[in-house]
């Protein structure tokens, strides 16, 4: 079931919090919707759920417009905003069969609903306990639960795995990623690797306009810049600045090399190449004719958190040269 956003434009008054921003998500697919603070990642969630309207610009959830049918869409989709909408005097199935009863899920379906709910949320230790008692892990999984209570087409997270623990969040990532088979689904979360890990495709957004769209490997390429060589050797000369880095700088290619000295007899490079070049192999081969072991060479690739920092960055930091840090 597919999502299109068109030129949605939304004002706080005279505030644009989202500027004429477009994008679609395809069923099936696992969109990542990331932003910082105040970029109208939130506000679009919203305008996208039917919680508030648009000043213009449409959305249509499976051809059906937003704006002219928001009863229908709303039956569509789960929504978990970042703040949870729980009732902590009520107990989880309490929770859970109201959810479910606003939903209008048939009496029939709700048992086994709530059954699987239960399950797949991991919810079976705590499900009559009120929702009060529980620690914040535990009541992000009510909500997860709440959202997906009526098996909607649609899913719309907002920093779903917040308050879990690392086991829990593998969980939660499983259980997504598993629902993304089948339904179009949209999350927000300040966790990149996160992203990394589940998302098909990337939105970025920043001062309410999207700044990039791909996915993680595609923005990670189209950021990479000149690529960066990490090579350890262990080899026995007395000055490995003069005695190696010229001839590792002498490779077709190479922009820059840096020299890192460890100690006993063990040598450190930061190879900065030209987009493209790959000389491993080269290096490889000079390192045994040279008689030099070879104890580490690896290229190290933008990550998802650089790409994120060039694009959102203040726009006075935008003029320095972008390059991936090495470590």
């Amino acid at each position: 079931m597919a999502i299109t956003v068109s030129n949605l434009t939304k004002f706080y008054g005279d505030e644009k919090a989202i500027d004429d921003i477009s994008f679609e998500v395809k069923t099936g697919e696992i969109l990542g919707f990331l932003g910082p603070n105040g970029a109208g990642k939130t506000t679009t969630m919203k305008i996208i759920t039917c919680y508030m309207p648009a000043t213009s610009g449409s959305v249509t959830v499976d051809h059906v417009n937003i704006a002219d049918h928001s009863l229908a869409v709303r039956k569509k989709i789960g929504y978990l905003p970042e703040l949870n909408p729980l009732y902590l005097d009520m107990n989880v199935v309490e929770y859970l069969e109201y959810a479910a009863q606003l939903h209008g899920l048939e009496k029939s379906r709700i048992n086994h609903q709530l059954k699987e709910m239960i399950e797949v949320c991991g919810l079976h230790d705590v499900k009559h306990k009120d929702i009060g008692e529980l620690s914040k892990g535990y009541r992000q999984r009510v909500g997860l639960a709440q959202a997906m209570i009526h098996d909607p087409d649609v899913l719309i997270l907002d920093e779903p795995t917040s308050g879990l623990d690392p086991n829990q969040i593998i969980e939660i990532r499983n259980l997504i990623r598993q629902l993304g088979r089948a339904k179009t689904v949209i999350l927000s979360t300040h966790i990149l690797p996160e992203v990394q890990a589940t998302c098909d495709r990337v939105v970025i957004i920043n001062e309410g306009k999207i700044v990039a769209d791909g996915t993680p490997d595609q923005l990670q390429q189209d950021f990479q810049g000149s690529e960066l060589l990490i090579i350890e050797l262990k080899a026995s000369v007395p000055n490995g600045l003069e005695e190696i880095l010229p001839k590792i700088k002498s490779h077709n290619g190479v922009v820059s090399a840096e020299y890192q000295p460890i100690g006993d007899g063990l040598h450190r490079f930061a190879v900065r190449l030209n987009q493209g070049n790959d000389i491993r192999e080269n290096i490889f081969r000079q390192a045994v004719a040279e008689g030099w072991v070879v104890l580490e060479m690896h290229r190290k690739v933008t990550s998802l958190e650089e790409v994120f920092h060039k694009l959102t960055m203040a726009p006075a930091d935008k003029n320095e040269k972008y390059a991936p840090a090495v470590h």
